[in-house]
């Protein structure tokens, strides 16, 4: 609907007086925090020379005072940081409800902006806001804390404003203006990823405001925003739920790259960055007896690179049925162990075998087994030196030495593969742990030792779910046993060469009271790049959102530098990132070593930084990133296998507007 000159008037000047109300408040804000700075300060110099003559419920009482005004200053800190950022861009969208025959124009951006009770802007994640996500103009709803709100849309409005000056006006009655959606997605990429608070779709919006259901599993396809939702996710339930802060989340990633692309959302979102980590780091914060453990992205090279001694002895370390086996086996160590001698210590101690095992076989038998002998060390000790432990761990020390087991984690994990427990044989190395055996080790560990359990951590959130194996999740679940989870992947993007999920609605046998949502449109690639990505899996159900004119899916043989050099000048003239993928990090190093002289080639590995205008990423780091143009790069060492499909496709997906596929000599 083309916008009238007076109607434009009227938006700029609603703008305009925003603006200015934004920047009065960031002005009297300043102010008012320098005050209560100074302020608190002398009030913790008044108690700090009062101190000694004042009673410990006036001390409390004060501190509990202190803390709550340094509290109050944090929030308007906060609140002062988001007026900063949205200044020159206040609002994307505006609806028109009427309710009870009274129309209400509400304005949507990043956080709201009022002036006594007047809101200019709402913030996204009210409710109030769902309808512009859920609703095109006509009959509409939304869940207030008073019950529901039924009316009509009358007007559903987006705006472009740059550096606080009204660009474009798109009115609407689609769900979510098409043209302004259109015009996100023709946007070169950047370093990082961005958010999309303003182009959130109905079917991301279901996933990103839910609350009813305590976990989330969320299957989507290539470019479907499974991301970004869960980053706008975070977002809302920060907002939506008392007390929880960005201290309670933590989202799983498959690489640091990756870590460091999604860096800029949650802080445009006016929140502060939840804390990060991988799977390793869950190992490495958990596994002190090795000195070495081999990360996620090098147990997957290993693999492409073709230097798997045993792939059957592998798949079985990442199968279901180890789990059982393993759990077989530290059960048979549980039934069978004893002590064979009585304890005795210091000369004056002495404990019978007998009750030595009545308290390991019956009394500490709700404690993991190291942790019995923890347990029976500090009672003995307790008892025979007026209460105090210090011998504790003496006597503990002794104990295991009057056990018919040896207590040493690392051996007990290697006489399993020489058990009957065990389907194959393996050797594990003294001081490098391979990741297949991290994470059974890890798994093992906990049963004897207990669980590393995280109260803290309130939402989990995993992304490139497919790549976890069961085992994994029954870790993570039993870390964070008091969370809930957003667990969000895609089946046909598995690069985990030993494990495949038919579909993640699996993992609703893991995760109880969960709800399995799928999200089928994907905003990455143009149609081209989807048809043939589509061919690789036999997909047919994608559908594409870019209606821009695509281009053709480019294919050379037999290439030399030369090629290279010519086709990333001609893309550097549409494009601002440019990835080469290649198949492994051998192979990415080669075209490195082949480029590095000649263009300003930036190589990505597993703990790089990312700068996206021209790289060389071996596939399986490339996953969750896109870039603008994508060169796949294979010879004959390096060729993609029928067994090898899925990573060709995680490679191919990562393109947006163009596709070149290359076979080097």
């Amino acid at each position: 609907m083309k916008i009238t000159r007076e109607e434009f008037e009227k938006e700029k000047n609603y703008l305009n007086k925003t603006i200015s109300l934004i920047r009065k408040k960031i002005s009297s804000l300043g102010q008012e925090l320098y005050d209560e700075d100074s302020k608190i300060l002398e009030f913790k110099k008044f108690i700090w020379d009062s101190h000694a003559e004042m009673d410990p419920s006036e001390m409390k009482s004060m501190m509990a005072e202190s803390d709550l005004q340094v509290s109050i200053m944090q929030s308007k800190g906060n609140y002062l940081q988001r007026l900063f950022r949205v200044q020159n861009k206040p609002y994307f969208g505006m609806i028109k409800f009427k309710e009870n025959n009274e129309e209400e124009e509400i304005y949507i951006g990043i956080t709201h902006v009022e002036d006594k009770l007047n809101y200019y802007v709402h913030d996204w994640r009210s409710p109030i806001c769902s309808m512009f996500y859920d609703y095109e103009t006509g009959p509409a709803s939304y869940k207030a804390p008073a019950g529901i709100i039924k009316g009509e849309i009358t007007r559903k409005r987006q705006y472009i404003i740059e550096n606080g000056e009204l660009k474009n006006i798109f009115d609407n009655d689609l769900n979510i203006s098409d043209s302004l959606l259109q015009e996100v997605l023709a946007e070169e990429s950047t370093d990082k990823m961005k958010n999309i608070v303003n182009t959130i779709q109905e079917e991301q919006n279901k996933v990103i405001r839910n609350t009813d259901d305590k976990n989330l599993i969320v299957e989507g396809i290539a470019g479907s925003g499974k991301t970004s939702v869960a980053l706008h996710r975070i977002a809302f339930l920060l907002y939506r739920i008392p007390n929880l802060n960005s201290n309670n989340v933590v989202v799983f990633t498959p690489n640091k790259v990756f870590s460091e692309y999604i860096s800029n959302v949650l802080p445009e979102l006016g929140e502060e960055n939840t804390y990060s980590m991988t799977f390793y780091d869950l190992l490495c914060q958990n596994i002190n007896e090795y000195k070495n453990i081999e990360s996620f992205t090098d147990f997957i090279s290993r693999y492409y690179k073709n230097k798997v001694n045993n792939y059957d002895l592998v798949k079985y370390k990442q199968s279901d049925e180890i789990i059982e086996d393993i759990n077989a086996y530290i059960k048979d160590i549980v039934d069978n162990i004893s002590f064979t001698n009585k304890l005795e210590y210091d000369n004056f101690i002495e404990v019978e075998v007998e009750e030595l095992n009545q308290m390991l076989t019956h009394k500490y038998d709700n404690f993991p087994l190291f942790e019995r002998i923890k347990e029976i060390s500090k009672r003995i000790a307790s008892n025979n030196y007026n209460g105090s432990i210090k011998n504790a761990s003496s006597i503990e020390k002794r104990l295991k030495e009057n056990l018919n087991i040896k207590l040493d984690l690392k051996k007990i994990y290697q006489d399993f593969y020489s058990s009957s427990y065990s389907k194959y044989k393996s050797i594990i190395d003294d001081k490098y742990l391979y990741y297949e055996d991290a994470c059974l080790f890890l798994y093992l560990k906990s049963l004897l030792v207990g669980f590393n359990t995280n109260h803290v951590i309130k939402e989990v959130v995993i992304d490139e779910a497919q790549d976890y194996n069961k085992l994994q999740y029954l870790i993570i679940k039993k870390t964070f046993k008091t969370a809930n989870y957003t667990i969000l992947g895609d089946t046909n993007q598995t690069i985990n060469p030993y494990y495949k999920y038919d579909s993640l609605e699996q993992l609703k046998d893991i995760f109880d009271s969960s709800r399995y949502i799928t999200l089928t449109k994907t905003y990455r690639s143009t149609d081209k790049i989807i048809d043939y990505t589509n061919k690789i899996l036999g997909l047919n159900h994608i559908t594409a959102i870019r209606n821009q004119k695509s281009s053709d899916i480019i294919f050379r043989n037999d290439v030399k530098k030369e090629d290279f050099i010519k086709d990333i000048n001609n893309l550097k003239n549409t494009s601002k990132s440019i990835a080469i993928i290649t198949k492994d990090d051998t192979s990415a190093e080669k075209i490195y070593n082949l480029l590095k002289d000649n263009t300003n080639v930036f190589l990505i590995d597993g703990y790089s930084h990312i700068k996206r205008d021209l790289v060389i990423v071996p596939s399986y780091i490339a996953k969750g990133l896109e870039f603008d143009s994508v060169i796949i790069y294979t010879d004959k060492e390096s060729n993609y296998q029928e067994k090898d499909k899925y990573l060709y496709y995680v490679a191919c997906t990562r393109a947006q507007h163009n596709l070149l596929i290359y076979k080097g000599e």
